[in-house]
């Protein structure tokens, strides 16, 4: 079980990841977002993350100078891309910049899954997150969840991340449900938007892995 933290904020943060035992960080580049982050402070935070972590960059429909901007400056392992990017975008970024792009499609209903194959086709990964509601400010990480179902009999291409409103106390059943082999999570281990905890942390990557949580989530 691979582990995405999203939404990391200081050095700290990527050191609980670490600690923890996750593969993925994430630095947020999207300003309404309470996780959101310079690129001054991202160079900072990417450059002394521990050995090991794929350093992933969220944008939302950026375009090629601001993509320029922060990869002239942060170095990152992957790019995922939360907005409403067409496949033909995530090809044309995937091709610009030589890096793995990851894809978030949203899921609310049955009518959502076509979209996945042509993001399938168009990423090297995708990472299934709830649709966010109509009006919302944030295309993720809002604590909400799909009904996992949807993706009990689905057979894969190539490799995906479930995400959306998981934490410590669910994220098993998810996976159960799922059969993921990856997953991401924000506000499910945050003590408050944008302040992550090293407890819930722990937590929730030893429940992904089937473990009871060393340390009781608060």
């Amino acid at each position: 079980m691979r582990v995405k933290i999203c939404g990391i904020r200081t050095r700290a943060d990527a050191a609980a990841a670490a600690a923890a035992g996750a593969a993925y960080v994430g630095l947020v580049f999207y300003p309404p977002s309470p996780r959101a982050v310079s690129i001054g402070d991202a160079r900072w935070i990417a450059e002394g993350a521990p050995e090991g972590l794929t350093r992933v960059a969220l944008t939302v429909d950026a375009d090629d100078a601001f993509l320029d901007a922060i990869l002239a400056q942060v170095p990152v392992d992957m790019l995922q891309l939360h907005g409403i990017e067409s496949p033909e975008r995530v090809a044309q970024v995937r091709q610009r910049y030589r890096l793995p792009v990851m894809k978030a499609v949203g899921l609310r209903g049955e009518e959502d899954l076509a979209a996945l194959f042509e993001y399938e086709r168009a990423a090297d990964q995708v990472l299934v997150d709830a649709r966010a509601p109509e009006g919302a400010d944030l295309p993720g990480g809002n604590g909400l969840s799909f009904d996992w179902r949807l993706l009990e009999a689905r057979r894969w291409r190539g490799p995906w991340m479930l995400a959306g409103g998981l934490s410590a106390e669910n994220v098993a059943e998810a996976v159960r449900l799922t059969r993921a082999e990856q997953v991401d999570v924000s506000s499910g281990v945050e003590a408050a938007p944008g302040e992550k905890d090293p407890a819930r942390i722990a937590a929730f990557v030893a429940a992904a892995r089937g473990r009871v949580p060393a340390i009781p989530v608060r």
